[in-house]
């Protein structure tokens, strides 16, 4: 894959859109690892498996590269990503050969995730490091530059405009022609009925479900939020138009509450219990000083 290998690396995180059961797309961050031979390795814990089971009915995915926090880069540009990714039903504890690559990565970029190693902590937050594999295998990738606009949505009553207000670009998740999803960071703006979404002229979208993704995190990839206003997207006399329906927040709120990390830990270890009961899987067994070891073995952060 012949893209600038060193401004991917560099990116802290990458949205990664799939398609649901009914062929609609959604996408959240998450963190990777480019391989050597030019594709991507992607996991994700137990506690949050509907990426993968999107990817195992249908392996067309979209990653684009567009949240520079942190990266250090000077002049960032998004770079798209579209593929086929695989998703085998193999639960890794284990952290070795590439996988353990990615564990030492998300140590050092985000070494307050490092605490959950430590007793008692360990102890309710195991579901995180039982893993699934998710090869991206590229079959495209297209270079934009960033926005340079901001979202105009202050005030609106529209649903999720007080969340999209949070913020200065959103992730356009859409599908193209063919109904593979795709990715593009853009500026949305608040009118009557819906958000007015500017569309790159190259960009393959289609009418259709899509939906507006937005997050954040701080340099140490800490602080974090996402939200995703979902719905449909319509082209019109004047360009694009997405009509929500929809407000999802799947982890810390924007309204948030010292009560979120309880219930996304009680939910994430149901998630957990439900996966390996219908898979007739016992529960497996995490091996805390093979990622004590890689914890030893990172410089130390002033976190």
């Amino acid at each position: 894959m012949n893209v600038l290998p060193a401004v991917i690396d560099a990116y802290r995180t990458c949205e990664l859109a799939t398609l649901t059961r009914d062929g609609s797309p959604v996408a959240w961050p998450t963190s990777g690892l480019r391989l050597d031979d030019g594709t991507f390795l992607l996991s994700t814990s137990l506690g949050y498996p509907q990426k993968a089971f999107n990817i195992r009915r249908d392996g067309r995915v979209a990653l684009l590269f567009s949240e520079p926090l942190g990266s250090g880069l000077e002049a960032p540009g998004q770079v798209l990503v579209r593929g086929i990714a695989t998703c085998p039903e193999q639960v890794h504890v284990e952290p070795v050969g590439d996988l353990g690559r990615l564990w030492a990565r998300l140590m050092e970029r985000q070494p307050s995730s490092q605490k959950y190693l430590n007793w008692p902590t360990n102890k309710m937050t195991d579901f995180y490091y039982m893993r699934l594999k998710i090869i991206v295998a590229p079959t495209e990738v297209v270079t934009r530059p960033l926005p340079t606009g901001a979202n105009a949505v202050s005030g609106s009553a529209l649903l999720g405009a007080d969340v999209l207000a949070q913020y200065p670009a959103v992730v356009l998740i859409a599908v193209d022609a063919e109904g593979a999803p795709t990715l593009v960071r853009t500026t949305v703006t608040s009118e009557a009925g819906g958000y007015r979404v500017e569309v790159p002229g190259d960009a393959q979208v289609a009418e259709g479900p899509a939906g507006l993704l937005v997050h954040r995190h701080d340099e140490k990839l800490w602080n974090l939020h996402n939200a995703n206003v979902r719905g449909s997207l319509v082209a019109d006399g004047k360009g694009w138009l997405l009509l929500p329906s929809k407000l999802v927040e799947p982890g810390q709120r924007s309204k948030a509450s010292l009560l979120d990390p309880i219930r996304i830990g009680r939910e994430c270890q149901a998630t957990t219990r439900r996966y390996l009961e219908r898979r007739n899987l016992a529960r497996p067994s995490i091996p805390w000083d093979a990622y004590r070891a890689i914890r030893t073995s990172l410089p130390k952060s002033n976190s």
